[in-house]
Order: structure tokens, then sequence, then C-alpha cells
């Protein structure tokens, strides 16, 4: 599974890449006003961190606006993967832009629907998002077991991206199912690292050593 992570703060994406598990960033409008930066300026950073997809969102609704915006977007960086709504133009957009050879994440899927409408449109990645699905009742992970077996019925390219993770169990669950990518936020990423186990044992080899009075030298 490739792990993107879903944030426009760069001490965060730097501190994630630096781990080298970080495969792409998510980013979408609400992401960059928290960062308080200008969009171009911080997407193109984010780009030369970062030598997997970065998505950058469109914001127009209708598709000839939609265009023009994603034309100023993929111009920023080649890894550069358009987002657009899952709506009929943001559907035409992605048929247009992937016909172009460009990367398209069509974003906001609540549905097994609305993924192979996406798949059929030639999406790169569609990104469902189970926390929010999760909150209205439904279960997130429910969907992308349905993803997941509408593309492979059909041996679609379209990646599963999940989106929306809250917590190490939606990676652990999207993982088992066979979701191809998992964005989330550098919290739940390092979240992934812990384990009671592990602390302990680290406590544990830390007193015996120090017991030893020893050093490894570095130097």
């Amino acid at each position: 599974m490739k792990f993107f992570v879903d944030t426009a703060d760069i001490a965060d994406i730097r501190e994630m890449a630096d781990t080298g598990l970080l495969d792409g960033v998510t980013t979408n409008p609400s992401l960059i006003a928290k960062s308080g930066r200008d969009f171009m300026e911080v997407t193109k950073e984010i780009c030369d961190i970062v030598d997997g997809p970065v998505s950058a969102e469109v914001v127009a609704l209708d598709h000839d606006t939609m265009m023009k915006e994603a034309e100023t977007l993929r111009k920023i960086a080649d890894n550069v993967c358009i987002k657009v709504p899952l709506t009929i133009d943001g559907l035409k957009t992605c048929k247009k832009l992937t016909g172009d050879g460009t990367q398209v994440n069509v974003t906001l899927c609540f549905s097994a629907n609305q993924s192979l409408l996406a798949a059929k449109a030639g999406a790169t990645f569609v990104s469902p998002f189970v926390g929010r699905h999760d909150d209205n009742g439904f279960d997130g992970m429910e969907l992308i077991a349905d993803i997941r077996q509408i593309y492979n019925n059909y041996n679609f390219g379209t990646e599963i991206l999940v989106a929306s993770v809250r917590n190490p169990v939606h990676v652990l669950k999207s993982a088992l199912i066979g979701a191809d990518v998992a964005t989330m936020p550098p919290a739940v990423i390092k979240g992934l690292f812990k384990h009671i186990l592990t602390d302990k044992g680290i406590e544990g080899f830390v007193a015996d050593w120090a017991k030893t009075g020893q050093s490894i030298p570095t130097q």
C-alpha cells in the first residue's frame, strides 16, 4: 500500500518524506487555507519535496473553468495530480485530462456506484472518504471492499485512494481489503509506529545497556 500524507504543512511533509515512507501528498482548499500560504507557492514547494503525485484541487464547478484551472495547475510540476470532484463536470474534466496523460484524483466519493463512474472516466485515483462515511452512519470499510471487488471484476486501472482516514484501524482494514493508497494526516502516520510492547522493549534495552556502563563509539 502506498502512503500519502494529507496536509499542506511543509514541515510535516519534510518530516514524513525523511522517513522514506512517503509516496505522495494530497491537499485540498481547506488544507491550503489552514496553511495560510499562497496556493501556487505551497503546491510548488510540496512538489519539490515529494517525487510522487501531489494532488492539487480545482475550485471551479463547471467543466470549462475546471479545464482552465487544471491547465494552470499542471504547469507547476510534472508530478501534479489534478483533483476534481465526483460530479458530471468533474468526470468530464477527468476524461479530458487523463486523455492528455495528466494524473487525476477524483475526490468526494461516497458510493461504489460513484467509484464505478470515476473508473470509467479514466481516473488515476478515486478517493472514497471512509471517516465521513462512518460519521453518517455507514460503514466506510464496506465501501472500500465494494469498490475493490468492482475494480477487480473489470480490471480497472484506477487506484483506490482511501481518504478521510481517522486512525490506524482504518489503515489496517484498508490494507487487508487491498486498497492501493491511504492518505492520512501526519498524526495518523505517526500512530502506526506506536505499540506498547515496542515502547516497553526499548525501555528494557536502554535500562540493561546502562547497567553495562558501555557506550558505542560514534566517531
